[in-house]
């Protein structure tokens, strides 16, 4: 099984993934965690380009760094994990380029999704958490955090776009994503995502898949 967890920073993601590790544990399902950008060699060395304060990327290279970084993981990492029957909980994977470059940098959701779909070829998770937290919330939890990499030290305009993004996802993608409450407790966030991961593993397990 394939599963992402998205949502714009401060939404409370990581804190989300390793609760869900330590359910997934207590089942005995064999599962790795991958993070976006990075994950493999290649990957980690984006993710330092990406994050280092003083490259002033344009928006065109950071998305291409984004999807070459992805392209690589999905074949060196997530692809085989898989086909070893192991679950992949991935920390962001495709939807975040398209709320985030497509529409928080403004370079169009359509070229955005027509380069997912090279990079990815069909790796596809086959559920996604969408923590939706509005976007002061997530604002405020970044400051309290003193979290200030590039991107975390956008405006509050550019994380309403990211939002509006995923807005637009959920719309389009009903099937796999699912949309999370974030602003509730960290053990209510949580409930919520265990009580659809159960629904989709009693399904998969009367499809026997």
């Amino acid at each position: 099984m394939f599963i992402s967890v998205e949502g714009i920073d401060g939404c409370g993601k990581t804190t989300q993934i390793k609760l869900l590790a330590e359910y997934l544990s207590q089942l005995d399902v064999e599962f790795i965690i991958v993070r976006e950008p990075g994950g493999t060699k290649a990957g980690e060395e984006i993710r330092d380009i990406l994050l280092h304060k003083e490259y002033h990327l344009f928006s065109e290279s950071e998305l291409l760094l984004f999807m070459a970084a992805r392209a690589q993981i999905v074949r060196e990492v997530i692809r085989p994990e898989l086909e070893k029957g192991k679950t992949v909980i991935a920390d962001r994977f495709m939807d975040s380029s398209v709320a985030y470059q497509g529409v928080g940098r403004r370079l169009g959701r359509e070229i955005v999704q027509a380069m997912n779909a090279f990079a990815v070829g069909g790796t596809v998770p086959d559920i996604t958490f969408y923590i939706d937290v509005p976007t002061d919330v997530a604002i405020s939890r970044m400051r309290k955090e003193k979290k200030n990499d590039k991107i975390e030290m956008e405006n509050f305009d550019f994380f309403e776009r990211v939002r509006e993004g995923y807005e637009k996802l959920m719309v389009e993608n009903r099937e796999r994503f699912v949309r999370i409450d974030g602003k509730q407790s960290e053990e209510k966030v949580q409930t919520d995502i265990r009580k659809s991961l159960r629904v989709l593993f009693h399904k998969k397990n009367q499809n026997g898949r």
